[in-house]
């Protein structure tokens, strides 16, 4: 049995991955700090806890396991958060890869799958959105990430590297079992925050903006269930044939929904009324949002399954409500 490290596997969409993985027949070993994570959401292989700034911690897991690729999630991911502390971010995600990369090449590891974003984009000048898009980020969240995949396009030249990036959209919804999903402290993406307004009507959830250029007014957004983001990863392993080179593909369903969507289609899921409030815009949200998937489908093979917007809210609150 193979083994990849799995940084971040402790978080949202790392565990979904090391389900994946185990499925898949590979050994998943989480590494994380569990700062963000949860260790409860560690349950495909073993857990490994450090943080990845930490050269010298990452080298000895990596000997001592010896995987055969890494899936790098680790990383501060909270825009808003990004901009009145972007010390962090390039701490946390720019530095903490930069050691990443030090222990991999130092262990022999070749391999990296790695977890971008589609706030790489900035503002977009066409959507959907191809990879071939520019890439002007507005936040130090974005702008860290872009970084990354820069310094992995190096390690390939310089190194003989074979890396992946792949850009999510809005990765939403939880695994459809019930053995882990989407638990955030604070929590600020919209699909559990309008199902945690149900349950909690005095916690009314925010609309930020009802005057943007879109049918309905609100933001459109393209939300991709988290398995379906999980399985990309392990089909970006498999298809990495070990040798040098970098490639990027985007993750989503190449369809938009509204908030106003989300919040009628969370409302016959549950049948039960969300509680939102009105607000202005936040500063950077883009009218739109979609991804142009066709990259993805053509040289991965990957398709989404569960991305379906009633499944995507039907499992997350499945999730929520569970007992």
């Amino acid at each position: 049995m193979q083994t990849v490290l799995v940084t971040g596997g402790a978080g949202y969409i790392g565990s979904h991955a090391c389900k994946a993985l185990g499925a898949a027949g590979y050994r998943p070993v989480t590494f994380d700090s569990l700062v963000t994570g949860n260790r409860w959401a560690v349950r495909w292989g073993p857990f490994e806890h450090g943080d990845i700034r930490d050269v010298g911690h990452l080298a000895g897991v990596l000997q001592a396991y010896k995987p055969v690729a890494i899936m790098h999630f680790a990383a501060s991911a909270y825009v808003g958060e990004s901009a009145v502390d972007p010390e962090k971010y390039y701490s946390n995600n720019v530095a903490g890869t930069l050691s990443l990369l030090r222990a991999a090449r130092q262990c022999g590891v070749g391999r990296i799958v790695f977890s971008s974003t589609c706030a790489t984009y900035g503002e977009p000048q066409q959507v959907p959105i191809p990879e071939t898009a520019a890439q002007v980020p507005i936040n130090p969240y974005g702008r860290s990430k872009l970084m990354i995949e820069q310094m992995l396009q190096d390690y390939v030249w310089a190194y003989g590297m074979g890396t992946t990036a792949l850009r999510y959209f809005n990765a939403a919804g939880a695994d459809p079992e019930c053995e882990i999903g989407e638990e955030h402290a604070p929590e600020t993406h919209l699909i559990p925050l309008v199902l945690q307004s149900i349950l909690q009507p005095e916690k009314p959830v925010t609309i930020f903006g009802i005057d943007y250029p879109t049918p309905d007014g609100t933001c459109v957004r393209d939300y991709t269930h988290v398995t379906d983001i999980a399985a990309a990863h392990v089909l970006a392993l498999q298809t990495c044939n070990g040798g040098p080179g970098f490639r990027a593909f985007n993750l989503g369903t190449g369809a938009g929904h509204s908030v106003h969507q989300i919040i009628e289609t969370a409302e016959r899921v549950a049948g039960k009324k969300v509680h939102a409030s009105f607000g202005p815009r936040r500063a950077g949200d883009p009218a739109a949002l979609v991804a142009d998937p066709a990259m993805a489908r053509r040289e991965l093979g990957w398709q989404t399954r569960r991305s379906e917007l009633h499944e995507i809210i039907g499992t997350a609150w499945a999730w929520i409500t569970r007992p």
